[in-house]
């Protein structure tokens, strides 16, 4: 494998956010504290309902001053509409970079920076390397004068469901699924500390009363990989649903409850035709 590779993330967007409230205005809305973006610095946050249920989930860099969201590209016109909506009067652009910026995933020898963009360390775990938000004109001629290579998506995913990591709305439903029972808080996603956003009291709550029933895990799966949203069954008791996978790797919504009784009766865990097993990700402190 080449010390250097890049992969061309075509299922992310980039949102750009600046102005002198840009940072105050976001601040009150997503799970991370909106301080701590800089150049080569960012967070990993999300956006969620009042009652704390996930809508979006992205990394926040910043470039020369304004604020850039690196989000699911099928999902950021509702993204930008909902930064929109809490606007209000704050003095703010929202403006979509789809057409100007793309993402990159790096893996490898790290680099510092790159011309015209960011370059950071991917804020949830050190392991998936680094991402970049780069512009169109220059980004493969960039990429490849600090001797990366490009590498198929695949590469990326088979990486990313190795460590555990969920892939924004493919494995946490949207207006359902909790941060905590998907990892979030383990991921560098919430922080605890700063003031209130939306959701913020039941994801506090939650946290305090630990009241976490279910979890999001890897799952080696012994047989044809399950459709997502398929049921998982221990037994004739549902145990979960499966989420996304490729190959002989998942990730899947586990019942903890029946992950110990499956552990303790020897009794395996079923998916259409395959048997899957848990892994429970060095990341994770339940």
């Amino acid at each position: 494998m080449d010390h250097r590779q890049y992969i061309a993330l075509e299922d992310r967007g980039v949102l750009a956010v600046s102005g002198p409230d840009a940072r105050s205005y976001l601040q009150a809305l997503v799970s991370n504290d909106m301080e701590k973006p800089s150049g080569s610095r960012a967070i990993y946050a999300t956006l969620l309902t009042p009652q704390g249920k996930f809508l979006h989930d992205f990394f926040v860099s910043a470039l020369d001053g304004t604020l850039l969201f690196d989000c699911e590209a099928a999902r950021i016109d509702d993204l930008e509409r909902r930064l929109a909506f809490y606007r209000l009067r704050a003095d703010a652009k929202i403006e979509n970079w789809n057409d100007s910026h793309s993402v990159y995933a790096l893996i490898g020898d790290p680099v510092e920076s790159l011309n015209s963009g960011v370059v950071y360390t991917d804020p949830r775990l050190d392991a998936m390397g680094a991402r970049a938000v780069l512009p169109n004109k220059s980004a493969i001629a960039a990429l490849k004068a600090a001797g990366f290579s490009p590498a198929p998506p695949a590469d990326y995913e088979r990486l990313r469901l190795r460590h555990g990591l969920p892939d924004g709305s493919r494995d946490i439903l949207i207006d359902k699924g909790f941060l905590l029972e998907n990892g979030i808080d383990d991921l560098h996603g919430v922080d605890f500390e700063k003031g209130c956003y939306i959701g913020q009291e039941l994801t506090a709550r939650t946290k305090h009363r630990a009241t976490i029933r279910k979890r999001l895990l890897r799952v080696d799966i012994d047989g044809p990989l399950p459709p997502p949203g398929a049921p998982i069954m221990l037994g004739d008791k549902q145990a979960g649903e499966m989420r996304s996978g490729l190959d002989r790797t998942g990730l899947a919504l586990l019942r903890l409850e029946m992950i110990d009784q499956a552990a303790s009766t020897g009794e395996p865990l079923t998916c259409a035709d395959a048997t899957l097993t848990p892994v429970k990700p060095d990341w994770a402190r339940f």
